[in-house]
């Protein structure tokens, strides 16, 4: 059995900062590495194809740069401009905001996106995963991405899509997935 086999996301655990119909995703992990190599995993497009729900045509750490994001399984891309990039403190471009945090050897990850409150649920479920996945990458054992759609249809992904539509209070999103697989 494989480490992916094997692997099962943890509980739902993310904070919103709700603004009318746009909503802002917190999601805070504490990995067992070095701020610097944390940060390399977030700009390095080697790196992110690894664990992100994107591709990215470019480096994301240096202030200025622009880079196309392309969402994995979808069409949808756009262009991004990298408005912060505090090296190995925080980033920012487009909705999302990366704080990192020295935490005794390790780091403290902060992750903050604007998502539509109608798909908040799903985005926290997806961003959750990613995030394990980038753990799993960062400890040298790769599980491989699991985003987009692959996600979606993924056990995991299902259970903590309602555990985090009840936290926030809101309805799941009525469309689901095809043929989810255990885990």
């Amino acid at each position: 059995m494989t480490d992916r086999e094997q692997y099962t996301p943890g509980p739902a655990k993310a904070d919103v900062r709700k603004d009318g119909e746009k909503w802002a995703l917190i999601l805070v992990r504490e990995l067992s590495h070095s701020p610097e190599k944390v940060w390399q995993a977030l700009v390095d497009p080697a790196q992110l194809r690894e664990w992100a729900p994107f591709e990215a045509d470019g480096s994301l750490g240096t202030v200025g740069n622009t880079v196309k994001l392309t969402w994995v399984g979808t069409p949808t891309s756009f262009e991004t401009t990298v408005t912060q990039a505090d090296a190995p403190k925080l980033l920012e471009y487009g909705d999302f905001r990366w704080e990192l945090e020295a935490l005794g050897g390790g780091t403290r990850l902060t992750l903050l996106t604007n998502i539509d409150r109608r798909f908040i649920s799903w985005g926290a479920a997806g961003w959750h995963i990613s995030l394990d996945v980038l753990d799993h990458l960062l400890n040298g054992t790769p599980i491989g991405r699991i985003v987009g759609p692959e996600a979606m249809k993924f056990g995991g992904w299902q259970r903590l899509n309602a555990e985090y539509a009840k936290q926030f209070g809101i309805e799941m999103p009525s469309w689901q997935p095809q043929a989810a697989q255990k885990s």
